[in-house]
């Protein structure tokens, strides 16, 4: 079975992403900045409206993945609160300064987490050695991997997410994702022999504001906001279920 997963940066876009059949909905905010932590509130109305899997990304900024000490508490105390609410699963990813991964505090965090399963996000493409990086991870108890194949797009990086794949054997999830569209998703199951693919699947809604003489920012900043838009999420799930 091919699952879908969709990165929702809003509760909007987490219904959306149910309606349209996805397995699960990760619930980020700020997608720009390839997201962070969204709020207690969005977590638990997503979890109150959602009956699909519900995973939240545990990342208090954007920028590295290399965290001081007050931000790693501040991602233990993200992960309790998950816990409360009753999500199905919390995302996060350490890195050291030399590009390996942070055992000590990715374990720290697992322990936080209980019985929720576990995602190791992008922050797997900035680490040095992804063949050792994958044992590391597996040896933590993850259930997957969400990586682009250290490339800007799952597609460029196919070549390394299918050794990703032979090599994990089954024992994790290797998970597809940055620039998996309706175009090359089935080139991806194809090319990479993965079972899950993670996707925005995101549209522009336009605003409906009438006054719009503002002088800062720009119109498409200011007047469009992202949303993940239903026929691509039905679009993927099909393209998905074909292969089953």
């Amino acid at each position: 079975m091919i699952k879908i997963e969709i990165c929702a940066g809003s509760v909007n876009s987490a219904l959306i992403a149910q309606q349209g059949g996805a397995y699960r909905v990760e619930l980020c905010d700020n997608l720009k900045e390839g997201g962070t932590t969204p709020s207690y509130a969005q977590i638990a109305m997503a979890r109150k409206l959602l009956n699909i899997k519900l995973y939240v990304i545990i990342r208090p900024r954007g920028g590295d993945f290399l965290y001081s000490d007050l931000e790693f508490e501040i991602m233990r105390e993200d992960i309790k609160c998950c816990q409360e609410i009753g999500c199905d699963g919390v995302v996060f990813g350490l890195l050291k300064s030399d590009g390996h991964i942070d055992i000590k505090r990715c374990l720290k965090l697992k322990e936080a987490a209980g019985n929720m399963g576990l995602t190791f996000h992008r922050a797997f493409d900035r680490c040095k050695d992804p063949l050792a990086a994958l044992e590391d991870i597996i040896d933590l108890g993850f259930e997957r991997i969400l990586t682009s194949g250290l490339e800007e797009d799952a597609l460029t990086g196919a070549r390394l997410i299918s050794n990703l794949v032979k090599q994990a054997k089954g024992r994790i999830s290797i998970m597809p994702g940055a620039g998996v569209r309706t175009s090359n998703l089935a080139q991806l199951i194809q090319l990479t022999g993965a079972n899950e693919f993670h996707s925005t699947a995101k549209g522009f809604i336009e605003s409906k504001m009438l006054f719009r003489d503002v002088k800062t920012g720009s119109n498409q900043d200011e007047f469009h906001y992202e949303q993940t838009d239903l026929q691509t999420v039905k679009t993927l799930v099909s393209i998905a279920k074909s292969f089953d």
